[in-house]
């Protein structure tokens, strides 16, 4: 099974919007980090995003340019403050390959969950790991920063 971890793209700030989607720039990066991924051969069955509108406006460029037939899906424990505990164990139960597209500073913490002693989660980038023995060890295959 491969894991992305997504983190979303450039946001607009809370003060011009609260609601934060995507920028210009963010949707055209988010276009680009899902077209790289497609070149590295995975294509993800589920896309979990939390719901928040720049995490499902990224995850929905993955679901346009890199996996249109996964299954698009709103996921609790992928929001900023969630414990990655959470989502560690939904993960678990998952055999084909997923994608989650989450926040700060979950996605770094989850991925210190996984993969003790790896690098940073790249900000506004993408990790991809893959796990050798039913969710126990998670090793790093590639990233985009």
């Amino acid at each position: 099974m491969t894991l992305l971890l997504i983190h979303h793209a450039e946001a607009v700030n809370p003060y011009e919007d609260p609601q934060r989607p995507l920028t210009d720039a963010g949707h055209q990066h988010a276009l680009r980090m899902a077209e790289l991924t497609k070149e590295h051969g995975v294509v993800p069955t589920a896309i979990w995003h939390s719901g928040k509108l720049r995490g499902r406006q990224t995850g929905h460029a993955f679901l346009q340019a890199c996996a249109p037939f996964a299954k698009f899906t709103m996921v609790k424990g992928l929001s900023p403050d969630d414990p990655p505990a959470v989502i560690q164990l939904a993960i678990e139960r998952e055999s084909q390959d997923l994608a989650l597209v989450g926040h700060w500073p979950h996605l770094p913490a989850l991925l210190g969950l996984l993969s003790p002693g790896s690098a940073p989660m790249p900000q506004h980038g993408v990790v991809a790991l893959q796990m050798s023995d039913d969710g126990v060890t998670w090793r790093e295959l590639w990233r985009i920063a």
